[in-house]
């Protein structure tokens, strides 16, 4: 760059107006050169720079993602004609591809294809434990059987671990042999005691939990720690497990153990969401998230005792359907405008004081004053509501600091109407969201920003730039609940893994689910 930032901060547009004509052509030739190459810095991404994927924007990702699709389906179309023309033969692959691609038809979708062939478990284990079901009465007639009678009709093996405790520390692999009987009744009827086969979830309708199972519910939940809170793929969590357990298991099996999980904990969904629609206190922010190439976003609901997520459009459609719209509880967020609809709202001074921090650094003149101004406001109103929470006084803050208040009113009416983009948009937001941003001035204990929320965020956007997000909408239903289930439970000091255990064991056996752990303190 020719120019400093402290060369452009003393520029504006009546200095240039007084300028000789002469010096002003030689400025704009600097400032043309600046210019250009401002616009190509901002021009570069993942796709013509060393800059990675994870620092576009992901409505920008998406529109590249999209054009780069159109060029390529233009490109084979070229090719098509150029071969058509040409007399040239397409081999099969490029027949059967091109096929799967006709208007009407799906694409060809990842993994294991209808009718391929598969592969069975070859790895051999020792039989740790035995357990027999028999069936207890007759189906038919209802008198109870002989066991003396019984037979084996099937049988399969689990795998599962034992939990650690301070007398056996570490992890032990148990291999447990499941044996079903059939026994006949003297009416002539045979019956056949089977696994437990859950019905399909209403909301996850192509995932069946069964008792019938490679993977224990123990093991399950190891697997859902190391995907969910290790930021494991599936391919390193099958590698963990044959090199630290000795047990060699099918990145299926361990996808499809996931998807189980999920399935098992979805009836909690509801009891989530209840206890956030009750709460007195509630944080809420979304970020991106990309769901194959459609863009969503990852919603999260915080209170003290539940943090509850969700993975849909960002709409006021979808904050009605989660909280309600009544929700009467204090709202702490940000300021997407959907949130100005509940009474009670709270507007988190960190993103302000953000914002004020770059008009204060901004080459703008007025940018700068009004900035720093702001900034100068909002930490004098800080000091004060700290010293309220420890000395309550009788005089509200709001009477305090009336003069102040309405001075800084004036001053964003009057920023709103100046041409600066950054200026003109946080005076317009100050006005707008004025009682939400000042609220705390009336009630000095409650918080001041968002950042309860967004720290429960942190975890999974660092978890989506490494697998960049999910692949289906069942996918997707998935995550949400899981994670919602591990962060609640950690926030109420509980193990998750010990309870998703017992979530998917009862849901296999068809038994009640356990309700959510009680927060400590509380009855």
């Amino acid at each position: 760059m020719d120019l400093s930032d402290h060369d452009l901060s003393q520029l504006d547009e009546e200095e240039l107006l007084n300028l000789p004509e002469e010096v002003l052509r030689r400025l704009s030739v600097r400032l043309l050169n600046d210019l250009k190459e401002a616009r190509e810095r901002l021009k570069q991404n993942s796709r013509n720079s060393s800059r990675p994927p994870s620092s576009e924007i992901p409505w920008e990702r998406e529109r590249a993602a999209s054009d780069s699709t159109d060029e390529h389906e233009e490109e084979e179309v070229r090719q098509c004609d150029d071969e058509t023309e040409s007399g040239e033969s397409k081999d099969s692959d490029r027949r059967s591809k091109e096929v799967a691609q006709e208007p009407g038809e799906e694409a060809r979708k990842p993994g294991k294809q209808p009718g391929a062939e598969g592969f069975g478990r070859q790895q051999t284990l020792a039989v740790t434990d035995r357990e027999e079901h028999d069936p207890e009465c007759c189906a038919c007639c209802g008198q109870p059987l002989n066991e003396e009678d019984k037979k084996a009709w099937t049988a399969f093996e689990t795998l599962d671990i034992e939990w650690a405790d301070d007398n056996q520390p570490g992890l032990r692999l148990s291999n447990t042999r499941h044996t079903y009987y059939e026994i006949p009744c003297r009416c002539g009827h045979i019956t056949r005691k089977e696994p437990h086969r859950t019905g399909r979830q209403d909301g996850l309708p192509s995932i069946v939990c069964s008792e019938w199972r490679l993977v224990g519910p123990g093991l399950a939940a190891l697997i859902i720690c190391l995907s969910y809170r290790m930021r494991l793929s599936r391919e390193r969590i099958r590698e963990f497990l044959d090199d630290w357990l000795g047990l060699r298991l099918s990145v299926g099996t361990i996808h499809n153990t996931l998807q189980e999980g999920g399935a098992a904990a979805l009836p909690i969904e509801e009891e989530l969401f209840q206890a956030v629609r009750e709460s007195p206190l509630l944080h809420a922010d979304e970020t991106s998230w990309t769901e194959l190439t459609t863009l969503l976003w990852l919603w999260v609901f915080s209170t003290d005792s539940v943090t509850a997520y969700w993975i849909g459009y960002r709409s006021s459609e979808l904050i009605e359907n989660l909280l309600g719209k009544a929700y009467t509880g204090w709202l702490m967020s940000d300021g997407y405008g959907v949130y100005r609809k509940y009474p009670n709202r709270l507007r988190c001074w960190a993103h302000l004081l953000r914002k004020a921090q770059g008009l204060k650094e901004s080459l703008d003149r007025p940018a700068q004053q009004f900035g720093s101004q702001t900034l100068e406001l909002l930490e004098t109103l800080i000091t004060a509501i700290h010293e309220a929470r420890s000395s309550p006084s009788e005089t509200p803050l709001t009477k305090t600091f009336q003069t102040e208040l309405a001075v800084y009113r004036g001053v964003c009416e009057y920023m709103k109407t100046l041409s600066h983009p950054q200026t003109r948009a946080l005076a317009t937001e100050m006005l707008n969201d004025w009682e939400a941003i000042f609220r705390v001035l009336e009630y000095p204990f409650l918080p001041l920003t968002n950042n309860e929320a967004e720290r429960a965020l942190r975890h999974w956007v660092i978890l989506r730039r490494i697998c960049y997000g999910t692949r289906t909408e069942q996918g997707s239903r998935v995550f949400a609940i899981l994670i919602s289930v591990i962060e609640t439970c950690r926030k109420r000091h509980h193990s998750p893994w010990v309870y998703l255990a017992a979530v998917i064991h009862c849901n296999r056996a068809g038994l009640a689910l356990p309700k959510l752990p009680a927060a400590m303190g509380s009855e």
